[in-house]
């Protein structure tokens, strides 16, 4: 009786030790940090700005690109890609702002992660000569995230600043919640009440930029950083010129800008707006030559070291820019 006894404790010892070994060796849930919470990772400051909000204090979130730095310009290291592998969620806008993600994804070998492209269902406008004039070609993601490259003309290329359009914002804060939701079910009712009230604010801000917009004395643009700003101006009825390209290697010609002076001038334009992150030289430069004030135009794709410490928001920023606008465009509201 004893050796059977002895020989059943050691069997239960045996098993004891091996389901204690294999729980040590099994991979670490990194998709959670140690407070149970979904570890999310998004490229830019917009995506991490609607995620905080959805999310709250069941996530945990991460911007892969560091405050301060020019999205056009930045490229990831090894270490970022550790950062989405030990992550349950991956959040991008898609290949046309940033081309360098998908290298990125390629390299993520943890097969739990959700890789979210956030521009999917969107139309993608094009940088369109015409823009000026109201018109933009346009063309649809599908859900494979293939886009038709013959969007773009000879001028330039995809615009991707796809935030910078309040239903846009829309779509990327739903496709966010239903990873977000799939990843986390137990949570998802909490996520889309979140969501819900987030969309709320984007509508109620949208319908402010309609009536704050609609009787200003100019209907004109003129800025003096990256092509950024088309969504936008198509959305509210407003010409848009810049000096750069979409593309981060383009540079103004001396014509460029001699253009720009003279449509400033003939235009009557009292403001020119420049870019934050971005040398203000040329937008400084057209003041200086055409007698105009200097306001900002931020477009959001990333905060100054500054603001990031002061929990700046994305819809503060956008709140800004339509104070801006009003003030640069002579608005009557």
């Amino acid at each position: 009786m004893r050796k059977n006894y002895l020989i059943i404790s050691g069997i239960v010892l045996i098993i004891l030790v091996v389901t204690i070994l294999g729980l040590s060796m099994r991979p670490k849930d990194f998709q959670k940090n140690e407070g149970g919470k979904i570890k999310i990772v998004t490229t830019l400051f917009p995506l991490y700005d609607f995620a905080k909000n959805i999310g709250q204090d069941k996530v945990e979130i991460s911007l892969l690109l560091p405050p301060g730095v020019e999205a056009h310009t930045f490229e990831p290291k090894p270490s970022d890609i550790v950062k989405i592998n030990e992550s349950g969620l991956f959040v991008y806008t898609g290949k046309f702002m940033e081309p360098w993600a998908e290298d990125i994804i390629k390299g993520v070998t943890n097969k739990n992660v959700k890789v979210v492209d956030s521009s999917l269902g969107i139309e993608m406008m094009a940088e369109a000569e015409g823009a000026h004039e109201g018109e933009a070609e346009g063309a649809h993601a599908d859900e494979h995230g293939a886009e038709a490259e013959e969007v773009g003309h000879e001028h330039g290329g995809v615009d991707p600043h796809i935030w910078l359009d309040f239903d846009n914002n829309i779509i990327m804060v739903d496709s966010i919640v239903k990873a977000l939701s799939e990843k986390d079910p137990t949570n998802a009712n909490f996520y889309q009440k979140n969501a819900d009230e987030y969309k709320n604010k984007l509508a109620q801000l949208d319908n402010r930029y309609k009536s704050g917009l609609t009787k200003c004395e100019s209907k004109e643009i003129v800025y003096g950083g990256h092509y950024a700003f088309g969504y936008l101006g198509k959305r509210y009825g407003l010409a848009y010129e810049s000096a750069y390209g979409i593309s981060p290697d383009s540079e103004p010609s001396a014509q460029d800008l001699a253009k720009l002076i003279e449509q400033i001038k003939k235009e009557k334009i009292k403001y020119v707006f420049f870019e934050e992150l971005v040398s203000p030289k040329v937008a400084e430069t057209l003041a200086k030559e055409t007698g105009t004030g200097l306001l900002l135009l931020n477009p959001a794709h990333n905060l100054t070291k500054k603001d990031f410490e002061n929990n700046v928001s994305f819809l503060s920023i956008m709140e800004k820019n339509l104070t801006n606008l009003k003030t640069g465009l002579q608005c009557n509201n």
